[in-house]
């Protein structure tokens, strides 16, 4: 019988890492709109009444980039008096972008492997590993503690937006430990919500007070409305509740501390549960690959699991620059399958079109942020790029490549 204990974090949107990869993203759904063929390579760093926007740019669109940034500033809510050293009005932005390296965009316009088929002329934007996980763990087929931490996350960020709590401020994190028994997990072991607040917090500037006032508010806001549709169920009693563990978190933001695209890939992904391939999402156009096919891997992963040919799937692909096939395609199943692990491949392989052209055909990428009204991506980079429910994410639709696989699997029995 083995017993552990694994957890996984989340931030809000008011997170300065997390600050940048939505002004990346929303840069990217911006020239995406108006040109789907953009190449963009879209990085942010913020510090204290900074902001900065480099990488490489290729596209027809004309967007203002400064002003996109500012209005993803407002929005997550730093603007005014309450903005803590960084407001969306007068922060300093500074822009410093290059155009796509010429030996980069020939490899992606014109395959190495290229031939009559024309998705075979495109090929990927980058070399690289990426993966895609899923399990039966939650109803999106998410491991538990990400997506209980996510689900924290987003209730934190609501209550702050809805004046439920009024003393909250953007910046905020959770985390969510799972106790694990043969592998199932068992019950909530510990509950950590660290909250940028106000100095003063309905009256009361006493530390201990302030942070026992928003430990019970948090409780009752955040925690029970989060979980409350839960199987395993949070209590006081049995669960570890830590609220603000430092006393208090006024400094936040941006003024506490710098914010860079691209480093919450853990939290963008699987929260630790599966591999990463280390490259981030944000920022970039589907035709690099760290983005669009770790959403295909994804969605390989998760059709495996909704047609049960396992309980776990993790899928891992490969990628040359220049080269339009996969270099490899791993399945590995952690024992959850009664399947062999190369008859598995061999579903994979034939029933998945893993050539980026294939990929960007099958999500709709490029046209994705026009036909969402210029706001798709910028989704995404809050609150995880899986097993989102609030938001229509092509890759995790299933139902019917999942339905595909069970009527066809006898064929490779």
């Amino acid at each position: 019988m083995s017993e552990y204990v694994f957890t996984s974090e989340s931030v809000t949107e008011g997170h300065p890492d997390k600050i940048c990869d939505q002004i990346s993203d929303a840069i990217l759904d911006a020239l995406l709109s108006q040109d789907p063929d953009s190449r963009v390579a879209c990085e942010a760093v913020v510090n204290t009444g900074l902001c900065l926007l480099t990488g490489e740019i290729t596209s027809k669109a004309k967007v203002d980039y400064i002003k996109i940034a500012r209005k993803v500033i407002k929005s997550i809510g730093y603007e005014g008096s309450r903005a803590g050293g960084f407001d969306s009005n007068s922060c300093a932005i500074l822009v410093a972008l290059d155009e796509q390296s010429p030996d980069i965009a020939q490899g992606v316009n014109d395959a190495d492997d290229h031939n009559d088929d024309i998705k075979n002329n495109i090929g990927a934007g980058d070399q690289g590993i990426m993966f895609g996980y899923a399990c039966d763990e939650t109803p999106e087929l998410m491991p538990l503690p990400i997506s209980l931490a996510h689900r924290l996350s987003r209730q934190l960020a609501k209550v702050r937006h809805d004046n439920i709590l009024d003393y909250l401020l953007p910046d905020g994190k959770t985390q969510v430990s799972i106790n694990y028994k043969d592998g199932e997990p068992e019950s909530i072991n510990t509950i950590l919500i660290s909250t940028q607040h106000t100095a003063v917090v309905d009256g009361i500037d006493n530390e201990n007070q302030v942070r026992e006032k928003i430990k019970k508010d948090l409780w009752e806001h955040v925690v029970i409305p989060a979980t409350n549709d839960l199987k395993i169920k949070s209590s006081l009693q049995t669960t570890r509740f830590l609220v603000n563990p430092t006393g208090k978190f006024v400094v936040g933001g941006p003024q506490g501390d710098a914010g860079l695209t691209g480093r919450k890939i853990i939290v963008d992904t699987y929260g630790g549960y599966a591999r990463h391939g280390g490259g981030a999402f944000s920022g970039k156009d589907p035709t690099k690959v760290d983005r669009s096919a770790a959403y295909a891997a994804r969605y390989v992963a998760k059709a495996l699991v909704k047609a049960k040919l396992a309980k776990k799937a993790e899928v891992q692909l490969s990628y040359a620059i220049g080269v339009a096939n996969p270099i490899s395609i791993m399945v590995d199943t952690f024992g959850t399958s009664n399947i062999p692990q190369d008859i598995l491949i061999k579903i994979v392989k034939d029933n998945f079109d893993l050539r980026p052209a294939s990929i960007l055909e099958k999500f709709d990428l490029k046209n994705l942020p026009k036909k969402m009204g210029g706001d798709f991506f910028i989704k995404t980079a809050s609150y995880g790029h899986f097993g989102r429910e609030d938001i229509n994410l092509p890759w995790e639709n299933v139902e019917d490549i999942s339905e595909k696989l069970k009527k066809s699997i006898n064929k490779y029995l």
